[in-house]
């Protein structure tokens, strides 16, 4: 389910710098509510702006900002259904990083213990 690690003679590899930055960018992208609201949704299935309006209860053209931007982030992509734009979410590796993210915060909210 996860990315192996990768290993030398001397322990685990460091990201090269752009590596880093590229991950800081994402992490940036996902320190929004909306954000993290709208690829929780999208991480279970395909909605349109409509849907996504009424599940998080944020104006249409909000909707349609954060999506702008998750789509130029990489973490989201969209397809035409006539006249309608169908959302999701790219791949697995954003879904299972939006998933362990909120994961993580609802056992730093509920003071539940870590596990594997």
């Amino acid at each position: 389910m996860y990315a192996p690690t990768h290993t030398s003679m001397n322990g685990p590899e460091l990201p090269t710098f752009e590596q880093a930055r590229a991950a800081a960018d994402l992490l940036r992208l996902l320190a929004d509510p909306t954000r993290l609201r709208l690829l929780a949704a999208l991480a279970h299935a395909e909605h349109d702006v409509t849907d996504l309006t009424t599940l998080t209860g944020m104006p249409r053209p909000a909707v349609s900002q954060h999506l702008g931007r998750l789509r130029l982030g990489g973490l989201v992509t969209a397809r035409r259904d006539g006249r309608r734009m169908i959302y999701t979410t790219k791949g697995g590796h954003a879904r299972r990083l939006v998933t362990e993210t909120l994961a993580h915060a609802d056992h730093l909210s509920t003071g539940r213990p870590e596990h594997e």
